[in-house]
């Protein structure tokens, strides 16, 4: 039987991933009364090769990339509209004729660490064990905590919450966001300021990933953008590239918008917490660019 939907979403398909394309499938019926019938859009997972190889970390099997190569080519085969994603999975180069065209609203940027209760990252016992993939995570770890050990953890929300229930790790952190869209965020026993754990490029922010040439979902599109979401990740995104950025580079960022200014706060370190470089600037909104690409240069230099 032939599907009604006027259009279809490509997503992953963990709980976090569904949860994502839902709020976007929301929207869209929202702000698009074309789209609001309850089957106008529908919602097609795609396993991606990162879905797949679970046992090794992403530095040895690709990177991020393995978390949309498959979805892109559905999107670039005509076979999906849009492709949700979270932007922190997004590599800063995309496909051809690929753009990402909307951001919803940004959540919670933040790290949530989630161990012993009421134990912050300074009262850990030494030799706790830390469970991460996140050379990120894994390199500001050490530069706090040379004492911890840490080890690779890969897997969905889920996964990693049972390891720490089941003990066979101390700790761990997730996004925030992802933790609140599941409703889990009650699982965490402390969430850490940009100052103590610095953020993934784009963290809380979920990108829609469209064809350039595509412009009646551009259209729908542009109904539901948050602009300043859009531009906040567009820059640390420019901080990323000009760092030549990728899951072997511990690197971080966070911009964020108010009242006509943007506070940019970037990172770059050693993957052994040896040495951090961080750079803080503030400016006007309509330069966000050109101050991520500064704190680029700023940490570049520092670090060479």
């Amino acid at each position: 039987m032939k599907s009604s939907a006027r259009m279809t979403i490509g997503t992953r398909g963990s709980p976090l991933a569904l949860a994502q394309a839902e709020m976007v499938r929301r929207a869209l019926a929202a702000a698009c009364p074309e789209l609001a019938e309850p089957d106008a859009v529908a919602v097609r997972v795609i396993r991606t090769s990162g879905d797949r190889f679970l046992d090794r970390p992403l530095t040895e099997i690709g990177g991020k990339g393995l978390f949309t190569k498959e979805i892109e080519e559905a999107l670039l085969a005509g076979e999906i509209q849009v492709a949700v994603h979270s932007m922190k999975d997004v590599p800063t180069e995309l496909p051809a004729g690929l753009e990402i065209a909307a951001c919803l609203p940004r959540a919670d940027p933040r790290d949530a660490m989630i161990g012993p209760a009421d134990t912050a990252l300074a009262g850990l016992p030494a030799g706790a064990v830390i469970g991460t993939a996140s050379l990120r995570r894994a390199a500001q770890v050490r530069a706090m905590r040379p004492d911890l050990r840490i080890v690779n953890l890969r897997g969905n929300v889920q996964t990693r919450l049972r390891k720490v229930r089941e003990g066979a790790i101390t700790a761990t952190f997730l996004a925030a966001a992802g933790l609140e869209r599941l409703g889990l965020l009650g699982e965490a026993n402390r969430l850490l300021d940009a100052e103590e754990m610095l953020p993934a490029v784009g963290q809380g922010a979920i990108g829609i990933e469209v064809r350039s040439d595509d412009r009646r979902t551009l259209d729908f599109l542009a109904r539901i953008d948050h602009l300043d979401t859009r531009l906040c990740v567009e820059a640390e995104r420019v901080f990323l590239a000009a760092l030549d950025g990728s899951c072997r580079t511990p690197i971080a960022a966070l911009c964020e918008m108010a009242d006509g200014s943007v506070r940019f706060r970037g990172l770059l370190a050693e993957p052994d917490g040896s040495r951090v470089h961080r750079v803080q600037l503030r400016g006007e909104a309509a330069a966000a660019r050109r101050l991520a690409l500064e704190a680029a240069r700023m940490v570049r230099s520092e670090a060479s």
